[in-house]
């Protein structure tokens, strides 16, 4: 059972490089959570003028400061970031859990939206693999959804309880365990039964179609069950998370943002569309 929760939350407290490194201005930024905790995150400063600002929900392994390389690129495509390790990941207090993940993202918007002073306008969520699942049920639960103007997924699962049969069975030694997900996690959280709530944000799921670890029929099953607007972007060649190494994928994603921001009535509703 405990094997099925590390599978999720693999944290790190190492620092391998910081924005300074990579010629970016940021700050530290420090929230507290509900439960008494301390989180750290990095705020990457845009060129001006800024037309958005993105919070980006890393994976499951490591920390800001190896992620930083999934987005390092947004502050000159005039967008702020704003990264947050979860509890029990790089300089955050605390341990690593699914209830305690989402707490953070819910800390993580209030603090932005209420409480830092920074620039919350025109809002753009970015998860990342167990990122984007956990971005699909905080968004869609929000008290703050009508000030994200879209939700952008990359690599996500549609199902906690899916994945890890998946990963089970494809092992010998634990091929007769596949059932222990019913146990330890809860369906409530799965992607896939709350990607349809986060209507009338602007759902864009991206996956690669060579990804070995998610699947890409969890994007479809996701793309199926979210409500419109949406737009779904399968791109051959690229594997788990390598979609935007791509620079094209970067400016078709910066192109994606700038009119969820500007007109969102005019956003694809299909791949087809």
């Amino acid at each position: 059972m405990s094997g099925c929760t590390s599978m999720f939350f693999q944290p790190d407290k190492r620092e391998v490089r910081n924005p300074a490194q990579l010629d970016l201005a940021y700050r530290d930024v420090y929230v507290k959570t509900p439960d008494g905790l301390t989180l750290h995150g990095w705020w990457l400063v845009a060129d001006a003028p800024a037309a958005g600002t993105v919070v980006f929900l890393h994976g499951n392994a490591e920390n800001i400061t190896t992620h930083i390389g999934s987005v390092y690129w947004l502050p000159k495509a005039h967008f702020n970031v704003l990264l947050m390790d979860y509890r029990g990941y790089g300089k955050s207090a605390g341990k690593a859990s699914l209830d305690g993940a989402l707490m953070d993202i819910d800390a993580t918007l209030d603090y932005l939206l209420q409480e830092s002073g920074l620039d919350s306008r025109h809002l753009i969520v970015f998860g990342q693999s167990l990122g984007g699942a956990l971005g699909v049920y905080a968004v869609a639960h929000s008290p703050y959804k009508p000030r994200i103007r879209a939700l952008v997924i990359d690599s996500a699962f549609s199902g906690y309880q899916a994945i890890t049969r998946e990963k089970m069975a494809g092992f010998w030694l634990t091929w007769p365990l596949q059932w222990l997900p019913v146990l330890t996690m809860p369906e409530e959280y799965d992607p896939v039964n709350s990607i349809g709530r986060v209507s009338p944000v602007p759902v864009l799921i991206v996956q690669g179609e060579d990804d070995q670890i998610v699947p890409s029929y969890h994007a479809q099953r996701l793309f199926d069950a979210a409500s419109r607007p949406k737009e779904l972007w399968m791109v051959p060649g690229r594997g788990h998370i390598q979609v935007f190494n791509d620079i094209r994928q970067r400016e078709r994603l910066v192109t994606f943002m700038r009119r969820a921001i500007e007109d969102p009535a005019v956003l694809p509703q299909s791949p087809g569309d």
